[in-house]
C-alpha cells in the first residue's frame, strides 16, 4: 500500500501566527520542527496501519521547511516546489493508494480559521466546477483525477470541517480550536501529535477494508474560477489563453483537473508579480 502524505504549516499543532510560518522571522525555527513531528506522527500511525511505502511532499512556502534530517527514514521526501510539476501534490499518480494531509488550513474568507487563505493571500476565493474549494480541495481533485482518494486531514476544527463536507467522512485530526484568524486554543504538540498518529492508523485500516471516501472526481472540462483581491491582479491572469474576466474574477475552462490545477498555478503567480 503506497500513502502520500502532503504537509503544509498553518494547519501545524500550536501556529497561530505568520510569524510561525514565515522562514524570515526567528519563530519559524521552532515551528519547521514543530511540522517535522507532525509529519513523522502522520508517518508512524501510516506504517501501523499496513503501508509499505510513504512519499512525503513538502507542502508550504518553498517547499523547504521539513528537516530531512529528523524525518522518519523509512520515507522520501518531495523537497521544494518552484519547478515541481505538482507542487503540494508533487509525486502524485496512480500509483498511489490515498492520500494524507497534514497541518492544512480553512479555505479564503472563513471564519474561525487560523491563517486561512487559498494559495495566496492575493486570492479571496476558488471555485472548482462552482464548488468552492480550499487548498484541501485543489488537492484532493488532483488525487480524485488519478483515481486517489484523500483519506485524512490534520489541522484545526475548521479546516477539518470544510474537507468533511466536501471530500466526505474522512479521517480527521484537529489539533487546535481556532476563535479567530490569529488565535486558537491548542493541544500540546506532544498531544496534538498522538492524536495524529492515532488518526492515520485508522485511515490506513479503513482503506484496507474499503471504507473510506470515493476519490474527489470532478467532470471535465473543469471550470475554475478565482476572486482576486484587487483589480491589476485580474489584469494579469486574464491573459491566460482561454480566461475570461468579470471584474476581479477570471474564469478559465480547462479540460481535466490536471490542466486545471497548473492553469490554477499559473494564475496565482501572475497575480503575485
Amino acid at each position: 500500500m503506497k500513502i502520500l502524505i502532503s504537509s503544509d504549516m498553518e494547519g501545524i499543532s500550536g501556529v497561530t501566527l505568520w510569524d510561525h510560518v514565515d522562514p524570515s522571522h526567528s519563530e519559524y525555527q521552532r515551528f519547521r520542527r514543530i511540522m517535522t513531528a507532525d509529519v513523522n506522527a502522520a508517518i508512524k500511525g501510516t506504517f501501523e496501519g499496513g503501508a509499505d511505502e510513504i512519499i512525503v511532499t513538502d507542502g508550504h512556502w518553498n517547499g523547504t521547511n521539513i528537516l530531512i534530517e529528523e524525518i522518519d527514514k523509512r520515507v522520501q521526501l518531495n523537497s521544494g516546489l518552484g519547478t515541481a510539476p505538482f507542487s503540494m501534490m508533487q509525486g502524485i499518480d496512480q500509483t498511489f493508494d490515498g492520500v494524507i494531509l497534514v497541518g492544512y488550513h480553512a479555505r479564503a474568507s472563513s471564519q474561525d480559521g487560523i491563517l486561512d487563505h487559498t494559495w495566496s493571500t492575493n486570492i479571496t476565493n476558488v471555485w472548482l466546477n462552482d464548488v468552492l474549494v480550499g487548498e484541501y480541495g485543489l488537492n484532493a481533485a488532483l488525487a480524485g483525477y488519478f483515481g486517489v482518494p484523500v483519506i485524512m486531514i490534520t489541522g484545526d476544527q475548521t479546516a477539518c470541517a470544510q474537507a468533511l463536507e466536501l471530500i466526505g467522512n474522512l479521517e480527521f485530526a484537529e489539533v487546535k480550536q481556532a476563535t479567530g484568524r490569529f488565535s486558537a486554543s491548542c493541544l500540546p504538540p506532544e498531544v496534538s501529535q498522538e492524536l495524529i498518529r492515532q488518526a492515520a492508523f485508522k485511515a490506513v485500516m479503513r482503506l484496507k477494508n474499503g471504507d473510506t471516501p470515493k476519490p474527489y472526481l470532478l467532470a471535465s472540462p473543469v471550470l475554475l474560477t478565482i476572486d482576486f483581491m484587487t483589480s491589476d491582479m485580474a489584469d494579469k491572469v486574464e491573459r491566460i489563453p482561454g480566461a475570461y474576466r468579470e471584474g476581479v474574477r477570471v474564469k478559465i475552462s480547462a479540460p481535466d483537473m490536471s490542466a486545471a490545477y497548473n492553469s490554477f498555478r499559473a494564475a496565482a503567480g501572475l497575480a503575485s508579480l
